[in-house]
């Protein structure tokens, strides 16, 4: 191994798997991770001071979040940890770094991304007010500041996360509003033989319904979120129910989450061939089963290929390391990349089960408004968009991009691009895969205009 530097890139559950395996053939690998603790976004660490009982932060999944943390602690003096550092570029065989200002460059031989996933977003008009966050945000408030977003908040878009963070909230003694979710009570149904392969998550997912329904929260499904209003700051939320019926939801918070987008931007730059997967109605990175992409020795595990779940993550960060040891000829484990490959297979279909029965509401996003904000950064509406395609011939979102600036700013289309694929794809007339995706640009996250290089 003397001479060959690996890199992961995220020390959530994948990342973390990836560098145990990585330490148990002898690697002593560089782990890079945004946070000061490791743990990732599902069992995100408080700051120092804040520190809560694992039950209190995780409930049902307290266990694992210790295994987790634990194994980390115990890899510390096995590798070589930067935590607070961004990764906001890859050039061939380079990734650039930034830790306080601190631009270093390192040079690998292999690289591990385990970037996990963030909100996908839906405009909706009023999401610019203030008191409007993202769901993630809303669970980041939470665990991280030991804070809410409001005392009345509403929870609003599709997937598991609005019951988690709702029932969340209510351990914590904010009980939301209510939560709306945009998914029709029907295609659930339709996905319980898929979602029954995982019963014990499952159950977990109906306890925090049931418990929910217990104390009050009030829980719509098949919604229609028209407007979010407010003078100064958020009042009030406007929505349909499924019956067609118009509705009002007094409030001081919204929560906005229509599932979760993976973090693709490095994996895009390293060069990996990108294909669209229509069930989950994202680009995601080309890769085999071991999370091999098509760039040799970049390997993709975790959220960050692929929304799949904490579980999931642990099983492919494990696989990626062993992919990784045997492309470089360090050691071979094919039993065991046999054995976690037929777990990965499990959860695959549980996974399709919730893309089936959460859709991403691609109808929605393909109607908003003309007037709604679409990119937050660059201030462009649903018409501007709609009028690059009817004035300005704009066949592709990149196009769309270099001519009124969508997904040009500082998010770099985090929270612009799903809702604006749809849109232009609309307007062309299209399937969504046509209309292109936002390529990741460099450096994938802002940078201080005082960073500096080390020399």
């Amino acid at each position: 191994m003397a001479g060959q530097t690996v890199v992961v890139v995220g020390a959530g559950p994948a990342g973390v798997r990836a560098a145990e395996r990585l330490v148990a053939a002898g690697v002593r690998p560089i782990v890079v991770d945004e946070a000061e603790r490791a743990g990732g976004q599902i069992y995100r660490r408080p700051h120092s001071g804040l520190e809560r009982s694992y039950e209190t932060l995780y409930g049902f999944e307290a266990g694992r979040a210790k295994a987790l943390h634990d194994a980390f602690d115990a890899l510390r003096p096995a590798i070589d940890h930067r935590p607070m550092t961004l990764a906001y570029a890859v050039d061939g065989r380079r990734l650039f770094l930034n830790a306080g200002g601190r631009i270093t460059e390192v040079r690998f031989d292999a690289l591990l991304l385990a970037t996990g996933a963030t909100d996908r977003l839906l405009p909706v008009r009023g999401w610019t007010l203030p008191g409007v966050f993202s769901l993630g945000g809303a669970q980041v408030a939470l665990k991280a500041q030991a804070a809410t977003i409001g005392r009345r908040p509403v929870l609003m878009g599709t997937g598991p996360l609005l019951t988690l963070v709702a029932y969340q909230y209510v351990k914590a003694g904010t009980k939301p509003a209510a939560v709306l979710d945009v998914s029709p009570f029907r295609a659930r149904l339709a996905a319980l033989p898929q979602l029954a392969s995982r019963a014990g998550v499952l159950a977990k997912g109906l306890y925090y319904v049931a418990q929910l329904r217990r104390l009050g929260v009030p829980l719509w499904t098949g919604v229609t979120p028209l407007a979010i209003e407010g003078s100064g700051r958020v009042s009030r939320v406007i929505w349909t129910d499924d019956g067609g019926q118009r509705r009002e939801t007094d409030c001081d918070a919204v929560g906005l989450g229509f599932g979760l987008r993976s973090e693709t931007q490095l994996a895009d730059l390293a060069g990996a061939r990108f294909a669209f997967r229509a069930s989950a109605g994202q680009w995601l990175p080309v890769q085999d089963d071991a999370g091999r992409t098509t760039v040799e020795r970049v390997y993709v595990a975790g959220d960050g290929a692929g929304v799949n779940g904490a579980d999931a993550a642990e099983i492919q960060g494990r696989l990626a390391a062993i992919a990784l040891l045997d492309d470089l000829g360090i050691t071979r484990s094919a039993e065991e990349e046999k054995r976690l490959r037929r777990q990965h297979a499990r959860m695959r279909r549980f996974t399709a089960g919730l893309e089936r029965a959460f859709l991403w509401p691609a109808s929605l996003a393909a109607a908003t408004a003309d007037e709604t904000l679409v990119c937050r950064c660059e201030a462009i509406t649903a018409g501007e968009l709609r009028r690059s395609v009817r004035d300005l011939d704009a066949r592709e979102l990149n196009r769309a991009k270099s001519f009124v600036r969508v997904g040009m700013g500082r998010c770099q289309g985090r929270f612009c691009g799903a809702a604006a694929g749809e849109i232009l794809a609309a307007a062309l007339g299209v399937a969504t895969r046509d209309a292109g995706r936002l390529r990741g640009q460099s450096p994938v996250k802002p940078l201080s205009i005082s960073a500096e290089r080390n020399s």
